[in-house]
């Protein structure tokens, strides 16, 4: 393949206020800015559909040792949120608001919505940390899941393609899933590639990221934005990758749930006070599952997608460490949403090979333009889905259910797509050898994707702007967290969400929060269905406190809806 850097030189002048030094360099000659010391390189990683308590680091038995590391040399923050879905969550992350304000209220691709807040293609009145940092000196790369245009067509619209949104180089996948040995829409800068022999996604995030790197000229700091797909489904992991968890889940999900949450409390991520909340309602009692075989593989192979990725950022840690850039790099890593209970592929028996599908043949799949489940793989093997197909080749099409993301969300209630906890609690974990003193540093700042943006610019003294590209830029929804690094205290009065007519509200340690019946769909019953929790004393959900403070309810109530219509949110497409 052919990759293109576009660089631009550095700017003869420019205010560079660096606020964790408490030092303002103010305007400066080029000569002059060669002579301090290179601004951090940002690298932020992003995992996809990963609960609360996947990690070592946050109770799991999945091995993550580089993950681990991380947060053992950096700060650990376990009040940390997404907004419940991919696209929405990718959105806030780069531009530093809440989604809506990006035109991301939904997902990048999806339904033609003509509201405010629900174009699904990220906004021009929005700008990327990327295109931020690349006038201010920065290189800017990308490797992995873009998800954030709604034209993904070789020949169309590619204003918003990573390149077009600040982005010097980019290898990766545009939409939101596919096929981990042949995945569609694979881009290398702005055109669709085919895999190569052996190819495994996660490992070709994780080693371009390597050779980005290793290319990188050392006179300029960069913003690397890596966001793997794992450990989205399809389920699909190398066989000795899986082999690693053989037996490890035979315990079964109750079992682990347990193990998990006794872990979390040893640790000290959780409260004293926090309760396991109970098994979700659609999930039977581990001793009841009549396919324990076929439940077991499902959970071996997710553990082992999450694996590989935690060995792809061993190689990324080590490639900055051999060229002398770890000292001077934050990382951020984060996911985008609570582990995933969409019964993808797994709700049904396995699916017969139809007479039509027979005779088809495997050329009926093109890889490069598919966005969607294919029916072959490259080999000419038909892709199997259905309860007792085993997860992990390429021929099988699997995800691992409420049963397992119920054990990935330990100790919450609910998955993707909600917005109780279990959709929207997410850890977040930086380390910054030059920034963060106080090594292992678990904190319970409250926090956000939308934190991310104003943290970066905070360290690197770049201004955020007000207009880019002759559009008027929203101002920033976010706060700095370098503060939190070294457990000062941040200020913060709420948190909003909204997505598929589920919503949320945070104010202190009161949250209220509504699950609709029906995804994307607002009916009279649902208008005042709201919970209220006190998660100081009920971290998990578990005692819904409306009836006791009414009056608190209807105040946060009246300001999730003012809220909702200051940040796109309303007027909705749901209530049609």
């Amino acid at each position: 393949m052919s990759d293109t850097l576009n660089r631009i030189p550095m700017p003869t002048s420019g205010f560079l206020c660096l606020s964790v030094a408490g030092l303002c360099l103010g305007t400066l000659s080029l000569e002059a800015q060669n002579k301090q010391p290179k601004r951090p390189n940002i690298l932020v990683i992003l995992g996809d559909d990963i609960g609360y308590s996947d990690m070592g680091c946050m109770g799991s038995e999945i091995n993550t040792p580089n993950i681990d590391r991380l947060a053992k040399n950096g700060v650990k923050f376990t009040q940390f949120y997404n907004t419940a879905r991919c696209s929405p969550s990718r959105a806030s992350l780069l531009t530093g608001l809440y989604p809506h304000e990006a035109n991301m209220g939904h997902l990048a691709s999806g339904n033609n919505y003509t509201e405010p807040g629900y174009g699904n293609d990220l906004s021009k009145n929005a700008v990327t940390l990327a295109e931020v940092l690349k006038p201010a000196g920065y290189s800017t790369y990308m490797c992995g899941k873009w998800h954030l245009a709604k034209d993904m067509s070789p020949t169309g619209n590619k204003d918003n393609w990573p390149l077009q949104r600040g982005f010097d180089r980019y290898f990766g996948t545009l939409n939101g899933s596919g096929n981990y040995y042949d995945p569609g829409t694979l881009t290398s800068n702005n055109h669709f590639i085919a895999p190569g022999k052996n190819f495994y996604y996660t490992d070709a995030i994780s080693d371009t990221t390597v050779k980005f790197i290793n290319q990188h000229p050392k006179d300029k700091p960069f913003f690397f934005y890596v966001a793997f797909t794992a450990a989205h489904w399809p389920l699909q992991a190398p066989e000795k990758q899986i082999a690693k968890y053989k037996g490890k889940y035979d315990i079964g999900w109750d079992s682990l749930r347990v193990l998990r949450f006794n872990k979390l409390k040893k640790l000290g991520i959780i409260s004293s006070n926090c309760v396991l909340s109970k098994r979700s309602p659609e999930v039977p009692a581990w001793k009841d599952e009549p396919m324990k075989a076929w439940q077991v593989r499902r959970m071996e192979t997710y553990a082992a997608m999450i694996d590989v990725m935690d060995q792809g950022i061993g190689r990324i840690i080590s490639a900055l460490e051999a060229k002398g850039e770890l000292e001077n790099t934050i990382i951020f890593f984060m996911q985008d949403n609570g582990g995933c209970a969409e019964p993808q592929g797994s709700d049904f028996p396995e699916e017969p090979m139809t007479a039509e599908q027979k005779i088809l043949k495997p050329t009926s799949y093109d890889s490069i333009n598919s966005n969607k489940k294919p029916i072959y793989t490259r080999e000419g093997k038909f892709i199997r889905q259905g309860r007792g197909v085993m997860a992990g080749p390429a021929d099988s099409w699997m995800a691992y259910g409420p049963e397992w993301a119920n054990v990935s969300n330990t100790p919450y209630r609910w998955y993707k797509q909600f917005v109780h906890q279990g959709g929207i609690a997410s850890p977040l974990i930086v380390q910054w050898p030059q920034g963060i003193k106080n090594k292992g540093l678990i904190s319970r700042q409250l926090s956000h994707l939308i934190d991310i943006v104003p943290t970066c610019l905070d360290i690197t003294g770049v201004p955020y702007p007000s207009k880019f590209k002759n559009n008027q830029i929203q101002p920033l929804e976010g706060i700095s967290l370098v503060a939190a690094f070294n457990d000062k205290t941040t200020a913060r009065e709420l948190m909003f969400w909204e997505h598929s007519a589920n919503r949320a509200l945070r104010m202190g340690d009161w949250k209220l929060v509504s699950r609709v019946k029906s995804q994307s769909k607002f009916t009279p019953a649902d208008e005042n269905n709201w919970e209220l929790y006190d998660l100081a004393k009920d971290p998990s959900e578990t005692v819904n406190l409306a009836a006791k403070y009414p009056e608190k309810l209807k105040e946060m109530a009246a300001r999730w809806e003012k809220e909702a219509i200051r940040t796109k949110a309303k007027p909705w497409p749901w209530n049609k």
